[in-house]
């Protein structure tokens, strides 16, 4: 058969390569899977109202497209295998037939043949399904540029630009980097900040949280406003001491979307310093609290707390408790990490926080079980007994779970001692040499049989039988 004219075919390559972003090997390979994709569906339609559809899923698996770009063509093209009984035309072909042209063909050997359609016949029906297919593969293409670019990016803070809203869902442009195109990402509701003001063409500092694959829609990506990175980066922007080392971040406890609307956004960040002579907390407040200004700012009036870390937890608890005045800590379970704070009366509130928000923090800050006690009212005696209890049912369910792993560790060997006491007795076949040497000797004989010689003296001319089969 002829060659299928596409006019415009390079020109249609190079645009779609240009608008999408895509090299023009990537939109090649999807035109070719689109032009298969179409002949699949015109063989389909050929049976349509006549009987059923007699093709398999990989029925098709032995088609491929030749796409020539001097001539701007295509053809469709049938690898099949030379037999002396043909039982499957679209994947046999008689050695009887071949031999007109070959006269050296042997059964076994593979040949190409050109099966392409007239253009008037390929219809309505296969022309729309290549279209859909090659619209499919390029955005495939683009999803899958996309999780490359983003994946392994090193800074994952990005300027993001409100396009539109889909549900709860804000969906943002971002960048990885300088001449880069944009690409759109997804803000979920749950990690957007409740004082944003997500108007179209507002741009926002988000965290790149998550490339992930998503079920008939491909690598998407997810940002956040309420990540904790998201606090890092910025103090990391504003703050040299940082920058330089002598400052450290060590840990972040944010609640950006609290559980009550009467309770605003809240962040505490501990910090230490690698120089005696530099104040980590003062460094990160700046003169006049400039440089956290800042970052409140981009937070949009989010409170934010810094305090001093330290490697005494009595002391770190104190600092964590900010702004709120601790008379004592006593650690009642430092094994199981559980501390009670002993704070005045007039403390007391401002201790817990609006509905417990400020503990909260403290307590992810520094990963202890903290109970804020009033001073006045602490009945030592009475709070060890209660302590007391609960240390004894953690250690009672702590032994319960060593002697569950136990237990099923002792049964885990019993069952492994046994089956190797009875493949002793009654040993399997692959256990033994004479099975691997069988097993190594088959795949070697099949990977000769399956090899196929190629020498100019010996090849079969496969443009000659194109013109063969193409005059039949």
């Amino acid at each position: 058969m002829a060659l299928v004219l596409l006019p415009g075919l390079n020109n249609l390559i190079e645009d779609i390569s240009e608008e999408k972003k895509l090299p023009t090997q990537v939109v090649e390979a999807a035109l070719r899977e689109a032009l298969l994709k179409g002949y699949e569906r015109y063989r389909r339609t050929l049976y349509l109202g006549i009987s059923e559809d007699p093709f398999e899923e990989e029925y098709f698996s032995n088609f491929d497209v030749g796409l020539d770009l001097d001539e701007e063509g295509y053809r469709v093209l049938a690898s099949k295998i030379i037999v002396e009984e043909v039982e499957s035309e679209d994947h046999q072909i008689a050695l009887s037939e071949v031999m007109q042209v070959a006269d050296d063909a042997q059964a076994g050997d593979t040949v190409v043949l050109d099966v392409t359609p007239e253009k008037e016949d390929f219809g309505r029906m296969a022309a729309a399904t290549t279209k859909q297919v090659l619209a499919q593969k390029l955005r495939d293409q683009q999803r899958r540029m996309i999780q490359e670019e983003f994946a392994d990016l090193e800074d994952p803070v990005l300027t993001a630009r409100v396009i539109r809203f889909e549900r709860q869902s804000v969906i943002m442009a971002v960048s990885s980097g300088l001449g880069r195109p944009e690409v759109e990402a997804e803000l979920p509701r749950r990690d957007q900040l409740p004082n944003d003001n997500y108007r179209a063409n507002a741009t926002f500092k988000v965290f790149l949280k998550e490339v992930s694959e998503v079920p008939r829609r491909g690598p998407q990506l997810f940002v956040s406003r309420s990540n904790a990175g998201l606090v890092v980066y910025l103090f990391e922007n504003e703050v040299p001491e940082i920058q330089e080392g002598s400052v450290r971040i060590v840990a972040v406890a944010r609640e950006a979307n609290p559980p009550s609307r009467s309770v605003g956004p809240r962040t505490k960040v501990a910090v230490d310093s690698i120089e005696r002579e530099v104040d980590p907390v003062g460094a990160c407040i700046g003169a006049r609290g400039s440089r956290i200004q800042q970052v409140v700012n981009e937070l949009r009036g989010e409170k934010i707390d810094v305090i001093r870390w330290s490697s005494d937890p009595v002391q770190y608890i104190c600092n964590s408790l900010s702004p709120a005045r601790v008379e004592m800590v006593r650690l009642v379970d430092p094994e199981g990490q559980h501390a009670h704070v002993l704070v005045p009366p007039d403390q007391l509130s401002l201790a817990i926080g609006r509905e417990g928000q400020n503990v909260r923090l403290a307590a992810r800050l520094t990963g202890w079980k903290i109970d804020i006690k009033n001073s006045q009212e602490y009945d030592q005696v009475t709070e060890d007994a209660t302590v007391a209890e609960l240390i004894a049912h953690r250690e009672e369910e702590e032994s319960l779970q060593r002697e569950a792993e136990e237990r099923l560790a002792a049964e885990q060997a019993a069952r492994a001692e046994e089956d190797a006491r009875l493949r002793e007795l009654y040993p399997l076949p692959e256990d033994s040499e004479e099975y691997e040497q069988e097993k190594s000797d088959e795949i070697d004989n099949e990977t000769q049989e399956g090899e196929i010689p190629v020498n100019e003296d010996e090849s079969i001319n496969k443009d000659s039988l194109s013109e063969e089969d193409g005059a039949r």
